[in-house]
């Protein structure tokens, strides 16, 4: 307002000199008339524009310094947040635009400074975490290698476990069918001792009749004897009549005796005999029942090897399966090791993001003892609570001769240097 009153007052002694000049001229005056009135116009516009500017400076020098300066320093301190230090503080007073722009100002810093602390702080945790990460990461690829190397070990003694186990089963089928065989054999030996035992029977009976046989020869040889004798004695009563009698009695006489004897020593023989074929038929007896024994032993250790076959069949079958099982593990480890590496990979982009993070992060000072944020992270309610280096803004005294006046701030302050 105050400058368009100026220019007003301008505009009107403006319109006034060239209403002096006309009213010269309409007057017809001379040449020299005119030209003074022009020349006393143009003194009186100096005069009135001197006094007008330095009015003007006079107005407009405390409010451009009141406007410039804190333009000036909100400036510096917006580049030295831009350079990166955080570790000023802003305190201001008054509530013209100048102290709500400083307290703008002081805000943006302090949630900076907050908002680094936080991302500095969480790129140390990353940076931390990361390199835990690897570290475990390493172990579990190193304890899945040896897991791999033992399972895959353990895959070839399966595998010669698989061969042994299979080849004691075709063993066991073989001795069970050898046993089946011998076992057969044995049943047959058996059969053939029940034979011979029977043979032994018939043999120890037909013994007994030939003895009684003989018994009776050896009757038929003494009742011949004794009719010798009588033969004898008669043949000696009849004289010369009977000895040729006499001599044939003799003859029968000494066969019948020769008889006797042969039957008694037949009679021995066969008693002999018959004693021997009764042991021999006891022994063979005894054959028989251990034949028996053997065959029943026989049957036994073929169903036992049966047995061993089956279960070296279910045996194999089982290793086949843990084989399998095995190998579906080693698959499963070998994927797991390559997870691991892809995992190992990705921590390790992820640290060096972490590492990205800290180097861009080291350009901001979050306190001033501590000299970039790439030393170890203060906490987020730290960071925010740090005691920065103060800029004091205190606006400046309210002009009287301004159209808009602001309140005035306490005195004794100005603006303070960094």
């Amino acid at each position: 307002m105050a400058i368009a009153a100026i220019l007003a007052l301008l505009g009107g002694l403006g319109a006034w000199q060239l209403q002096a000049v006309a009213d010269v001229a309409a007057a017809n005056a001379g040449p020299e008339a005119v030209r003074a009135a022009v020349r006393s116009a143009q003194v009186l516009l100096l005069g009135v524009t001197a006094v007008v500017v330095t009015f003007a400076f006079v107005l407009c020098y405390p409010l451009t310094v009141a406007i410039v300066k804190p333009v000036r320093v909100a400036a510096r301190i917006a580049t030295r947040v831009a350079a990166g230090d955080l570790t000023l503080k802003v305190r201001t007073g008054g509530t013209d635009e100048a102290a709500q722009l400083m307290r703008a100002l002081a805000d943006m810093t302090s949630n900076l400074r907050t908002v680094m602390g936080g991302v500095v702080q969480g790129a140390h945790t990353v940076n931390a975490t990361s390199a835990q990460i690897v570290q475990g990461n390493l172990d579990l690829s190193q304890r899945t290698e040896e897991q791999a190397s033992t399972l895959e070990e353990t895959a070839s003694s399966i595998e010669e476990l698989t061969a042994t186990v299979s080849q004691n089963a075709d063993h066991a089928r073989q001795a069970s069918q050898l046993a089946a065989d011998a076992s057969a054999v044995a049943r047959r030996g058996g059969e053939a001792v029940d034979q011979v035992v029977q043979t032994m029977d018939e043999i120890q009976d037909a013994s007994k009749k030939i003895t009684e046989i003989i018994a009776v020869i050896d009757g038929i040889a003494f009742q011949t004897n004794i009719l010798a004798l009588n033969a004898a004695v008669e043949a000696a009563r009849a004289g010369d009549q009977g000895r040729g009698f006499a001599v044939v009695a003799a003859e029968v006489r000494s066969l019948a005796q020769r008889s006797a004897g042969a039957a008694r020593e037949i009679k021995d023989l066969i008693g002999a005999s018959v004693e021997k074929v009764s042991i021999g038929s006891t022994l063979v007896d005894a054959a028989g029942h251990t034949m028996v024994e053997v065959v029943l032993s026989f049957e036994k250790v073929s169903a036992l090897i049966a047995e061993i076959a089956q279960a070296s069949q279910e045996q194999s079958s089982g290793i086949g399966q843990v084989n399998t099982a095995i190998g579906q593990m080693e698959r499963a480890v070998q994927q797991n090791a390559s997870l691991v590496d892809e995992a190992g990979r990705a921590t390790e982009a992820m640290n060096a993001q972490a590492a990205a993070l800290l180097q861009i992060a080291s350009r901001f000072r979050l306190q001033a003892s501590s000299g970039a944020a790439r030393a170890p992270a203060p906490r987020v309610a730290d960071a925010a609570a740090a005691s920065p280096q103060p800029i004091r803004y205190r606006p400046a005294a309210a002009l009287p001769s301004a159209p808009v006046s602001a309140p005035a701030a306490p005195r004794g302050g100005e603006w303070t240097e960094f």
